[in-house]
C-alpha cells in the first residue's frame, strides 16, 4: 500500500448517539470510536482536512432524527475549528450536499472514510465516491455495524454483516486497511 497524500481527507461517517440506542440490535466491534479518535488525533497533528458527517433522518422513528438526543455527534466527535460538518438526509454523504464541491475545490482525492454503519452510510458514501473519480480507503476497524435480518428471516451476524460488505468494496470501490496499517502510511 502507498503512502497517504499530505491532503488525504478522513471523512467521519455519522458518529452519532442514536447508534447506541438499542433499536439497532447487536453491534460489531464495539472498539470503533477509540479508532476514530486515535485516527483523528493523527489526522490533526499532521495537519491533514477532516470532513464531519451527521445523518439528519427523516424518520419520525429514527433516533437519528433532528431534536432527538440521538442525533448529536458523540461527545469527543465534534468538529474543531476549520473542520466542516456536512449534515445529509440518505446514506451517501455526496447526495444532497456540497461535499464533492468542498473536496474537489481544495484537491482532494484520497478518501479514507471511518464511522457508521459499514453496510449502509459508510459503503454507499465509499462506492458513491468511487463513482465520482475519488480514491477511497474505509478503514476497516474504525467501522461497525448491526446484526441483520433478510426478507427470508435469515438471521446474520455484525460481524458477518462487516466482513462481507469490507469484502465486496475492497478491491472494487476501494483499499481496506486497518488502523494501524493507515497510520504507518501518514
Amino acid at each position: 500500500m502507498a503512502q497517504l497524500p499530505l491532503n488525504a481527507a478522513l471523512l467521519v461517517v455519522d458518529v452519532q448517539n442514536g447508534f447506541d440506542d438499542p433499536i439497532w440490535g447487536r453491534r460489531n466491534n464495539p472498539t470503533a470510536e477509540d479508532n476514530i479518535l486515535r485516527l483523528l488525533a493523527r489526522w490533526r497533528a499532521t495537519r491533514r482536512p477532516v470532513v464531519h458527517i451527521q445523518h439528519m433522518s427523516t424518520s419520525p422513528q429514527s433516533p437519528l432524527r433532528p431534536g432527538q438526543p440521538g442525533n448529536n455527534l458523540k461527545a469527543g466527535f465534534e468538529p474543531h475549528p476549520g473542520e466542516p460538518l456536512i449534515r445529509k438526509q440518505v446514506n451517501s454523504a455526496f447526495v444532497g450536499t456540497d461535499l464533492e464541491e468542498r473536496l474537489r475545490t481544495v484537491g482532494i482525492q484520497t478518501l479514507v472514510i471511518v464511522g457508521l454503519t459499514t453496510d449502509h452510510c459508510v459503503s454507499t458514501t465509499t462506492r458513491m465516491g468511487a463513482n465520482l473519480g475519488f480514491e477511497p480507503w474505509v478503514v476497516s476497524d474504525a467501522t461497525a455495524t448491526f446484526d441483520r435480518t433478510d426478507v427470508h428471516g435469515t438471521y446474520y451476524p455484525a460481524q458477518t454483516m462487516h466482513n462481507v460488505n469490507l469484502a465486496s468494496l475492497h478491491g472494487e470501490f476501494a483499499t481496506v486497511a486497518d488502523t494501524d496499517q493507515v497510520v504507518r502510511r501518514l
